[in-house]
């Protein structure tokens, strides 16, 4: 059952187009990941489906319910997790809660039950009553999380709760959120990590420049590309001259290296060894060794944009 419906959807602002023709699914109790670089369009996309932001063209359906045109009702079937921490650093996040609860209408014994739940399934229950100017960056943002728990949502966007996080933080928010999707949770999520859309998420829809250039799961996304990335070790350090020879062959996506070693990302594994190592050969660069990495979802940006994840 499809819990989002997003058709044909585009944001412009005059002359700027920020969407341009999105188009998927969200399943009901999936978790949904929008992966793509900064700037692709990733947090206009998820305020439009939280009907934050009017679309300038096609529709999104929460739960049947029109976006556009009826968003006061899917704000109240929504959670958001912004980018920015939005509590109040003076206050604890016992009271942050508590405001956030009073504006969802959670009245006041349902809204300390809600509390106490919330900030025990965080892990922030002893630290309740400490203000939030004292907590950690990690801490902050799973309290940001919270906020957008406390009224039952249908579905939380959570728009890269992980960024400028310590590791042991965000593996904190990865259990997190593999808890909520074991509860059945629908959570649409963006990052510009693609080991966190790999690990967290059901199906990935691959964002750039406003566009989704390929949605699935991880295993029919990787599937696509019948390449990888090819290491090689070189007789010299000659892996700068190695890259402008390989530049410009069949298969080769991109290539990059230092000193003796050379990684190559091809989108033909079978076509393209053959002739990356004979052209080397003929250009007097020598290989001594050689590797072939399976695909990954970097790849399959780099073989569908001819760039990186991170640009």
């Amino acid at each position: 059952m499809n819990l989002i419906e997003v058709k044909n959807v585009k944001k412009q602002y005059d002359e700027r187009v920020v969407v341009d023709g999105l188009s998927f699914e969200v399943k009901k109790g999936e978790v949904f990941g929008l992966l793509g670089p900064n700037g692709a369009g990733k947090t206009t996309t998820i305020s439009m489906m939280s009907a934050q932001l009017d679309v300038s063209g096609g529709t999104i359906l929460v739960n049947g319910i029109d976006a556009n045109k009826e968003a006061f009702r899917v704000k109240s079937m929504v959670g958001v997790v912004p980018q920015d921490i939005s509590l109040y650093s003076v206050l604890s996040a016992n009271d942050n809660l508590k405001f956030f609860g009073a504006i969802y209408g959670l009245k006041r014994k349902e809204l300390k039950q809600k509390v106490d739940w919330i900030l025990d399934l965080v892990g922030l229950k002893d630290r309740a009553k400490d203000p939030i100017k004292n907590y950690s960056g990690g801490m902050k943002r799973r309290i940001n999380i919270a906020a957008a728990l406390l009224h039952d949502p249908d579905v939380v966007f959570m728009d890269e709760p992980t960024v400028g996080i310590d590791p042991q933080s965000r593996n904190r928010i990865y259990e997190l959120i593999q808890h909520l999707k074991e509860q059945g949770m629908t959570i649409v999520y963006t990052t510009h990590y693609m080991e966190e859309a790999t690990l967290l998420c059901d199906r990935i829809a691959i964002v750039d420049n406003g566009r989704v250039i390929e949605y699935g799961t991880t295993e029919e996304l990787i599937a696509k590309v019948h390449g990888g990335i090819l290491e090689l070790t070189l007789q010299a350090e000659a892996a700068t001259a190695a890259i402008e020879a390989v530049q410009g062959l069949s298969h080769v996506v991109s290539a990059q290296g230092s000193n003796n070693k050379l990684s190559i990302v091809v989108d033909d594994a079978q076509e393209a060894i053959g002739t990356i190592v004979q052209h080397l050969k003929q250009c007097s660069i020598q290989v001594t060794g050689m590797h072939m990495k399976p695909p990954t979802l970097e790849t399959l940006f780099l073989h569908l944009t001819g760039k990186e994840l991170r640009d």
